[in-house]
């Protein structure tokens, strides 16, 4: 594992720095949205609303709706200005028992794991929360947020118990609870004999999520079957319109231009002469043939003739 946070649990005069990890993990089997026809990924794009233009992520902001249709906008300068906590100290506020506290106010574990030089001290409270059956109620800043949360001990180790506000806690507001229900003590008696007997001792190792294993084995059934393709990969689309992609595309028709004519013998016009401007090309001047020399005047035997060789095309 790898440490996530580092700091110190501060209770009275004793610090005890720590490690933060993650407690848990999750197993859930992840799945891709792929076009059944090809195998694409489908790929979602950040949308306007109102205009339907695609927005880039650059121009987009933070905008809270009030009741009343007012929208309030915040750029990342004014969440810049909020007060951010990066304090690495675990303040202990105060031990409550354990029973006092309501296990819907749990959010996320992580255990806390002591430097060497500290292992004494950790261990000194780890045993005091046991003895007295307690907990811990502590503040901590994680990732720039001030939270509350509890420290209690699972076996050898002290778990830091990050806890939902007061206020994030839903009321059960169901008027059927209300009603007066009359029960019979035979009734009671029944229902206390049938939890009795489904009682045991609580062993989450026999419990497993049938589901997940379910969909692990159906994918390596396609597996073996052959029900398999090779992942497409996606090619990667040049944005068009711009300047800059109208020029490299123009350097590259020229230099596959000028390969061409180097393999068929010729030589690009700007070698011979030529010129282009705007895309056409200057014809070329017929090359003059180069004069015969003259013969001497009391030559009497005309000269052979020459035969004409054929010009390349």
């Amino acid at each position: 594992m790898r440490a996530m946070w580092s700091g110190a649990v501060s209770f009275g005069l004793v610090s005890v720095p720590v490690r933060l990890y993650s407690a848990t993990t999750n197993h859930d089997i992840k799945f891709h949205q792929v076009h059944e026809a090809d195998g694409g990924r489908i790929k979602y794009r950040r949308t306007c609303s109102l205009d339907g233009a695609e927005v880039d992520y650059v121009d987009i902001v933070k905008g809270y709706e009030t009741e009343d249709g007012e929208l309030v906008t915040l750029s990342e300068e004014d969440l810049d200005s909020l007060p951010t906590a990066t304090s690495h100290e675990i303040n202990v506020i105060e031990f409550v028992p354990s029973n006092q506290i309501d296990p819907l106010l749990f959010d996320k574990s992580y255990y806390l794991e002591p430097e060497a030089k500290a292992t004494k001290p950790y261990a000194l409270l780890r045993e005091a929360l046991v003895q007295t059956d307690r907990m811990a109620i502590v503040k901590v800043a994680l990732r720039q947020r001030e939270t509350l949360a509890l420290l209690r001990v699972r076996e050898k180790a002290i778990v830091l118990q990050t806890m939902l506000w007061p206020d994030e806690v839903r009321e059960p507001e169901f008027d059927v609870l209300d009603a007066d229900v009359e029960l019979r003590p035979q009734e009671l008696t029944m229902a206390a004999s049938l939890v009795e007997s489904l009682g045991a001792d609580f062993d989450p190792t026999q419990f497993h999520d049938e589901y997940r294993d379910a969909v692990t084995d159906l994918i390596e059934r396609k597996r073996t079957t052959g029900e398999t393709r090779p992942a497409p990969v996606a090619e990667k689309r040049a944005a068009g319109g711009d300047s800059m992609t109208d020029l490299l595309s123009a350097l590259q028709a020229s230099v596959e231009a000028a390969r061409a004519g180097a393999s068929s013998g010729t030589k690009p016009d700007a070698e011979e002469g030529g010129s282009t401007t705007s895309g056409t090309t200057a014809k070329k001047a017929p090359a003059r043939k180069p004069a015969a020399k003259k013969k001497a005047a009391d030559d009497e035997t005309p000269p052979a003739p020459r035969k004409r060789s054929r010009k390349p095309a």
